[in-house]
């Protein structure tokens, strides 16, 4: 008896560790995680979180742009989501006379509400399974090596045909997509709301929203109040419509009630939102081309290229605000493959995936499965190795060169332009001329700072030809030896003199005095190209593996789901909704250290430093702090909450979604992982992973206090 209660114990306390794991789809739910999340706590019914036939918690939570989730928070259309999530609107709106990054900005009413040409807001109304409508349609292909199964163009058709024309035209703003999971081994079709007039409501200051910045991001503890809101417009008959004045707040099928009574830990908390990507599925051999690879080039070609714009938005207040946010995107990526690269060290992340690949493979020999399980990891194999130079050569070329030099967007079709400049006609020479016009301020706009990008690319381009071997660099490389003996630096400053895109001087010149040879000749142009032909080539020769992996990925994933059964395994996110659970939680990042769940404003106060621009605290919040004007936001304990942390399972595109108690209320807006953590884009780390949410006590405290914004208060539904 002894010996089996030990042996009981011991079986426990060896198996994984997956509670609050996964990404779950909402219509299996109920089937998959319901027990397990009432377990946990959740007082709430299925049907509260998702109904395909009545309202639900998912008809308040919207894709807010193209890669960020929001909540709908009013019957009015008001909006919540991250401030880094509405940045690039927010700068948009922004000049050194009206810098609404440093100073923030709120609506005094409607009529004051900012308009963002470009921004869509999406709903979902509708998830089908239509899993066996893809693959009959898939079976009328004769073709056995299409790759239909996972083309998004043949599955946006698919869905259209499917919805139907009328439906389509009779329904303005709707839009339908079909989504492939598990690999292509199931399909979902979301029917989509898109509201295309969003005005920005409000937003403070970066020293708010943005505190900590960079030395904070990915980070816990955390005192960021990463919140912005907008609101959406529709037409008076709540359809759809592109800006106008007549337009109205949209009056929405459903709205989050929010909660003032707090968080504790060990509390009940679910997110709702559109996660971007993961790799559940990877092999081993795709975990260590990860680390090797596609990590370790971006973590050391980013650090170059961050240290050169921070030390340009340091002396110039212009270039601060024109690098403000391709800083922040740069760096969000580099602190997202050093924290993954630890988990991967940190776990043997390769020997887990071995093991389940070994299980697998020991899995159908038991139970009489064919050979093709074992072919598909083999074909992965095999595939990682040959693809191993292309893929550091293409990756050296995008984060050096494609994505670290910005003047490699100047356009380089020129062969129109040529053609009107050879013949006669004035007018089409005249068009061709404004057409190129166009290209080059797209170019060159208001964010471009010319001197930044020459610094930038000197080092740039200096890193990757010590990286590449001169054997695998693009063709325009032999004239940098050939002219400048491969001074790259002498390269660029020649490029910026002597290019028509180098100044708007330059640029001037040109349009003045327009000539082909000009044209043929320019530097810029013809390193551009040389680029783009490089990139174009590596593309091809990538392409040439797609099919081959696509298939072998979908049998190993498919030998997965047979192995442990559909209800034991999430599929890979996708940006399709879905809803991750757990508990709020603290953790221990290493030995002797402990982390609590909850940061306050006291620990803003801690991290002020007036002379560090990620650190300083706006005077009206040190003066509420002093006067403990905390209104009814505090804490038991006469604290103002900032942020908590939970074992949800979230990634990129989780930024923005709303966190919600046992009873579906909201607690607070997710905004960032702990480094520790991003890991779980891989494999999940529950002793590790935290999702980090600024508290909604702390939103609601700066909308009321800070911005004296309460009105905005009087639209939503709070309960105490």
């Amino acid at each position: 008896m002894k010996k089996s209660i030990l042996t009981v114990l011991i079986t426990a306390l060896s198996l994984p560790v997956i509670a609050d794991e996964g990404m779950w789809t909402l219509p299996l739910l109920k089937q998959q995680k319901f027990a397990d999340m009432q377990a946990l706590g959740l007082k709430l019914q299925d049907y509260d979180i998702y109904s395909p036939d009545s309202s639900s918690l998912k008809d308040a939570v919207v894709i807010f742009g193209g890669g960020c989730t929001g909540e709908v928070v009013s019957p009015e259309g008001l909006i919540l989501t991250n401030h880094h999530c509405g940045y690039s609107w927010i700068q948009q709106h922004s000049s050194l006379e009206q810098d609404y990054l440093t100073n923030g900005f709120w609506a005094a009413n409607r009529e004051q509400e900012l308009p963002n040409p470009g921004l869509k807001i999406s709903f979902i109304d509708k998830i089908e399974d239509v899993t066996e409508y893809v693959k009959t349609a898939l079976a009328t292909n004769n073709d056995p090596n299409s790759m239909n199964f996972l083309s998004p163009r043949y599955l946006a058709n698919l869905a259209k045909e499917k919805a139907g024309e009328a439906f389509l035209r009779n329904n303005p703003g709707t839009e339908v997509e079909i989504r492939a999971f598990y690999g292509g081994n199931q399909y979902y079709m979301f029917t989509k709301k898109v509201y295309s007039d969003v005005r920005l409501v409000g937003a403070p200051p970066s020293s708010i929203g943005k505190f900590g910045a960079d030395t904070d991001n990915w980070m816990w503890p955390r005192h960021t109040g990463d919140f912005s809101v907008f609101r959406v417009y529709a037409d008076a008959n709540g359809n759809p419509s592109d800006y106008a004045e007549t337009n109205v707040p949209l009056r929405p099928k459903r709205w989050l009630t929010i909660s003032l009574k707090g968080v504790q830990e060990d509390d009940f908390a679910m997110m709702i939102g559109f996660p971007g990507r993961t790799n559940k599925y990877y092999t081993s051999w795709e975990v260590a081309e990860r680390r090797d690879i596609d990590n370790a080039v971006r973590i050391n070609i980013r650090n170059l290229r961050q240290q050169v714009m921070l030390e340009e938005m340091l002396k110039d207040p212009v270039v601060r605000i024109q690098y403000a946010s391709k800083y922040a995107g740069s760096t969000n990526a580099y602190k997202n493959a050093i924290g993954s690269n630890w988990a991967i060290n940190k776990r043997n992340f390769e020997q887990v995936k071995k093991a389940e690949q070994d299980k697998l493979i020991e899995w159908a020999g038991k139970n009489g499965k064919p050979e093709e399980y074992k072919e598909a990891l083999l074909m992965i194999e095999q595939i990682v190795a040959d693809g191993k130079d292309l893929r550091f050569r293409n990756w050296m070329l995008d984060e050096a060169i494609i994505r670290g030099i910005e003047f490699l967007r100047a356009p380089a079709g020129i062969d129109s332009v040529i053609i009107a400049l050879n013949g006669k006609n004035k007018a089409e020479q005249q068009s061709k001329i404004r057409l190129l016009e166009l290209a080059y301020h797209r170019f060159a706009d208001k964010d471009y700072a010319p001197e930044v990008d020459k610094k930038i690319a000197k080092v740039m381009l200096k890193e990757y030809r010590k990286l590449v071997p001169a054997k695998w660099q693009p063709a325009y490389f032999s004239t940098i030896d050939k002219r400048f003996k491969g001074d790259t630096d002498r390269f660029v400053d020649y490029i910026f003199e002597k290019s028509i895109f180098g100044s708007d001087a330059n640029f001037n010149n040109f349009v003045h005095h327009p000539s082909v040879k000009a044209l043929k000749e320019d530097p810029m142009i013809l390193f551009v190209t040389s680029i783009q032909n490089e990139k174009k080539q590596l593309t091809g020769a990538l392409m040439e593996f797609d099919a081959d992996y696509a298939f072998a990925h979908r049998n190993y994933v498919k030998g997965l789901l047979e192995m442990y059964g559909d209800k034991a395994n999430f599929p890979d996110a996708n940006s399709s909704l879905r809803l991750t659970y757990g508990q709020i939680k603290g953790y221990n990042p290493r030995d002797a250290v402990y982390y609590e769940y909850q940061t306050t404003l006291d620990g803003v106060m801690e991290k002020e430093d007036p002379d560090n621009w990620e650190f300083v605290v706006p005077d009206k919040l040190k003066e509420l702090y002093a006067a403990k004007d905390f209104g009814r936001y505090q804490t038991p304990a006469g604290k103002i909450p900032v942020a908590f942390a939970a074992t949800t399972h979230s990634t990129g595109g989780n930024s923005g979604s709303p966190v919600l108690n046992n009873n579906g209320e909201l607690i607070g807006i997710n905004f960032d992982r702990n480094w520790e953590g991003v890991g779980g884009d891989i494999q999940y780390l529950p002793d590790y992973q935290r999702s980090i949410i600024v508290d909604i006590r702390y939103v609601l405290f700066i909308i009321d206090k800070y911005a004296g914004a309460s009105y905005l208060l009087d639209e939503m539904r709070l309960v105490e």
